[in-house]
């Protein structure tokens, strides 16, 4: 840590960026930060993995019935034929 260099702007970066990272909307962060324009807050938006594996993983579907193929559902397969 002793050869790490942190100013005032890194305090305020990485605050920031916990802030999103713990659920805080970029708007608030944006107010926070005393920014005039959500664009220039937007560069906290960029997410790492860990976020985009968790905004997967809460978008997974838990479905625990067998799925039907798509050519076995006569109401689908009626549809398409009537294109």
């Amino acid at each position: 840590m002793a050869n790490k260099r942190v100013s005032p702007h890194v305090i305020r970066h990485t605050t920031a960026t916990h802030l999103l990272r713990a659920g805080v909307d970029i708007n608030t962060i944006r107010a926070w930060l005393g920014h005039v324009s959500i664009t220039t807050t937007n560069i906290y938006a960029e997410v790492d993995l860990e976020m985009k594996t968790k905004a997967l993983a809460s978008c997974e579907i838990q479905d625990d019935k067998p799925h039907q193929p798509w050519r076995d559902d006569k109401g689908l397969m009626e549809f398409l034929s009537n294109l």
